[in-house]
């Protein structure tokens, strides 16, 4: 038998499943797009792989490994379809969901936003016992008060527990202790523990976080399930990893254990591939964004780096684990334009996804969408979408965009039509200026990367609101997300929280802490049979002035934990506090939170070079009726793939690849690089 040579990256959106593999055989990189499922999605993932073995020619038996982005754990808390949990936590503390955070994000309004309880008041459980800041037993645990408090948990009916108790990242004994209990008694137990989740302080954040991950488990346990049942119905006995929030990789077991660390799982894939991408061409500054079927997101990559914060947020719910900063808004392809009921011309966040999907789908869609209205002003070509594989009904588009927003406005079909185009442009431009403004980053200094399936027919437009002049469009955008898996490692995040002055007598807890990291670092590393010459572990130190209610991660020198450790963090905490709040006070104590390590195991060999880009057929640009630059024109219409390196088009213009479209407005020339990747540039 040959040995296996294929690694498969999948990318499940909302609305179409994106899969990009290498054959290690040649090197060389294909990527296929199919519909998404979503009664099944671990079904359309088979029938994508499916296709791209009949299209490409290799079997099941070829696969060596797959990494797998999903939407799964996301829709589950945009939706709420979650199971029914319950949370125990420390006698007194049953409403630290509820009190939150003080801070006031609309200072003008009169009361503040209702906040979504994932587990209400009567399904909040105190547990006796008390651990104190420093890690000590305050209280013991009582036996008897347990067992009761125990009875109303059984009582309720639930299926996950998060098990959250005061100041348990000091001294985990006591959540130890009330699990065990637990499961004694309910052994199937979906159970959560937040010194496990997120050992850090902050009652609130840790908390939520753990809430949400017990009440994940369920459903990506039954998913993973699924996605197993599925894979060795089809043959497939490869390992499969799915992607976290943070970029990384993480075995099936591990993902089931800590799924809340799956929130981003997707969209980091494209901003790692941004990152790579953006280095081999030479854009340190770079806004990666990525519009699909139902979303927009945006990743700021500034100095050559992505931002990796420690906290993040889904849907007004505090996540406190390590991810990729980005932000998302609802406009997407499938964003639906409405007239709201002040008489206001309106796109997204509903979104018409994959079931019914666009109007131009026939799949049953009735409201317009974005891609209806691109296919209206001749943007897209129905005969050619997605290969040709997939007609596009115009009449049907027609027909919705004139009763849902012509005649209700009062506008004719070209001003209705491009009218949709401007406020969601309008929509992505705000995006934008929104994730570099808060850096303090001006747009101007900054190139645009657009990938997704539906990014190339905005890209330049928005990059013109923004007074941006160089747009980058990757060789095959519509799978860019999967191509950044494709080059994912496994990845660990570790955590300690001990508060340190970051003064000599600190250094021996502080060398304590590391030395506990970078063990279960490198045990975590062993029991995924990475070899020590493919690992990478980093420490970075959570930093702030004394007085401070947040941190700042900063990197710790390589070598031993010394007192030039301590000056070299000095250093670069101030560097960072000044490029972020434009000032710094040496004479103010830097407080140490928390100690962090990332552990990676590298996955791709890094050894094989994708073949060279060369145009792959001969063909004339054609022609047809487009409606750019405020009206209608008949402008050529290219072939991505008879392009030739070097080869320039300019706008106005068309490029059309299998999965996506480029659209080029007068003043922009787009130039097709030796990599098969395309930058656009403004006219000067």
């Amino acid at each position: 038998m040959s040995r296996p040579r294929i690694t498969l990256a999948v990318d499940i959106g909302g609305t179409f499943t994106d899969l990009e593999f290498r054959d290690g055989a040649s090197g060389a990189i294909h990527s296929l797009k199919s519909p998404t499922t979503p009664d099944d999605p671990a079904r359309g993932l088979i029938e994508a792989i499916t296709q791209a073995g009949e299209r490409f020619g290799f079997g099941a038996d070829d696969i060596a490994l797959i990494l797998h982005g999903t939407t799964i754990a996301t829709n589950a808390v945009l939706t709420r379809d979650l199971p029914r949990g319950a949370l125990i936590t420390t006698q007194g503390f049953e409403d630290v969901l509820e009190i939150g955070r003080h801070a006031r994000r609309d200072i003008y309004a009169l009361r503040g936003p209702d906040r979504s309880l994932l587990i209400p008041r009567r399904r909040r459980f105190g547990a006796p016992g008390r651990i104190g800041a420093r890690g000590e037993v305050v209280r013991e645990i009582d036996a008897a008060t347990l067992d009761s408090m125990l009875d109303r948990v059984v009582a309720a009916e639930v299926t996950a527990v998060a098990i959250c108790l005061l100041n348990a990242f000091a001294n985990p004994d006591q959540e130890r202790a009330v699990r065990a209990a637990l499961l004694d008694r309910c052994p199937g137990m979906a159970v959560s523990c937040s010194h496990e989740v997120s050992p850090e302080i902050r009652e609130f954040e840790r908390s939520a976080t753990t809430v949400l991950n017990a009440l994940l488990r369920p459903v990506i346990g039954s998913y993973v399930d699924a996605l197993r049942a599925r894979l060795a119905g089809a043959g497939i006995s490869a390992p499969v990893y799915l992607i976290q929030s943070n970029g990384g990789a993480i075995a099936l077991d591990a993902a089931v254990r800590t799924p809340v660390r799956l929130l981003l799982s997707g969209p980091s894939g494209g901003v790692l591939a941004a990152q790579k991408l953006a280095a081999s061409l030479g854009a340190p500054n770079v806004v990666g964004v990525d519009m699909g079927g139902t979303s927009y997101d945006v990743a700021v990559i500034a100095d050559g780096q992505r931002s990796i914060v420690t906290q993040g947020e889904i849907d007004g719910l505090p996540v406190r684990v390590p991810m990729v900063e980005m932000h998302t808004i609802g406009a997407g392809g499938g964003s639906i334009a409405f007239v709201d009921a002040s008489g206001r011309l309106q796109v997204g966040p509903r979104s018409a996804g994959a079931v019914p999907g666009p109007v131009c789908y026939g799949r049953g869609g009735k409201e317009p969408t974005v891609t209806d209205v691109n296919l209206i002003l001749g943007r897209l070509d129905p005969a050619t979408f997605l290969g040709g594989r997939f007609a596009l009904d115009l009449d049907g588009a027609r027909a919705a965009l004139a009763a849902r927003i012509e005649e209700p406005l009062g506008l004719d079909h070209d001003r209705a039509a491009a009218g949709v185009l401007a406020v969601v442009n309008a929509k992505l431009a705000a995006s934008i200026k929104f994730s570099l403004f808060v850096k303090g980053l001006d747009p101007r200094d900054f190139t645009l990367m657009s990938f997704g399936g539906a990014g190339g027919l905005h890209a330049i437009e928005v990059a013109e609101e923004l007074g941006m002049r160089r747009v980058i469009f990757p060789r095959d955008p519509s799978t860019f997300s999967a191509h950044g898996i494709l080059h994912s490692d496994i990845r660990h995040d570790l955590s300690r929280t001990e508060i340190l002055g970051l003064e000599p007598d600190a250094l021996p807890a502080l060398g304590a802490m590391a030395e506990t990291l970078l063990a279960e670092g490198s045990a975590l590393l062993d029991g995924d049979g990475i070899p020590e010459a493919r690992r990478v572990l980093k420490l970075t130190a959570d930093l702030r002035y004394r007085g401070q209610a947040f941190e700042l991660v900063t990197d710790l020198p390589n070598g031993p934990i010394d007192r030039d450790t301590l000056d070299v963090l000095r250093v670069r905490f101030e560097e960072q506090h000044r490029q972020r709040f434009s000032f710094d006070d040496p004479k103010e104590i830097v407080e140490l939170v928390t100690l962090r390590l990332t552990a990676i195991g590298r996955l791709d060999p890094g050894d094989q070079t994708p073949p060279a880009y060369a145009a792959e057929e001969s063909a004339t640009p054609t022609r047809r009726n487009v409606h750019v630059n405020g009206g209608w024109a008949e402008i050529p219409v290219h072939r991505q793939l008879a392009l030739d390196p070097n080869e320039k088009v300019d706008g106005p213009a068309i490029v059309e690849q299998e999965y996506t479209t480029l659209l080029i407005p007068a003043g922009w020339t787009l130039h097709m690089a030796e990599s098969g990747d395309m930058t656009a540039r403004k006219i000067p």
